[in-house]
C-alpha cells in the first residue's frame, strides 16, 4: 500500500485532483484507502477506475 499525503486545502476544481483531501476522504469511505492521521492515507494499489472517477467527480 503506497502512502499519500493530502494537500492542505481543497482547490474545488472539476474534476478534483488526486491529492485533494476530499478525494482521499471519499476513497477511505469507499474502503479503498485507510486514514493514518489527518493528512496521511494508505491507498490500495489497485483502486477500481469507477471508484476513483466517482470520488473525483462529485
Amino acid at each position: 500500500m503506497p502512502s499519500m499525503t493530502a494537500k492542505k486545502k481543497c482547490c474545488k476544481d472539476k474534476p478534483r485532483c488526486k491529492k485533494c483531501p476530499v478525494v482521499l476522504m471519499r476513497l477511505s469511505k469507499a474502503g479503498c484507502a485507510k486514514r493514518i492521521d489527518k493528512v496521511h492515507y494508505k491507498v490500495d494499489k489497485k483502486v477500481p477506475k469507477k471508484v476513483f472517477k466517482a470520488a473525483r467527480a462529485r
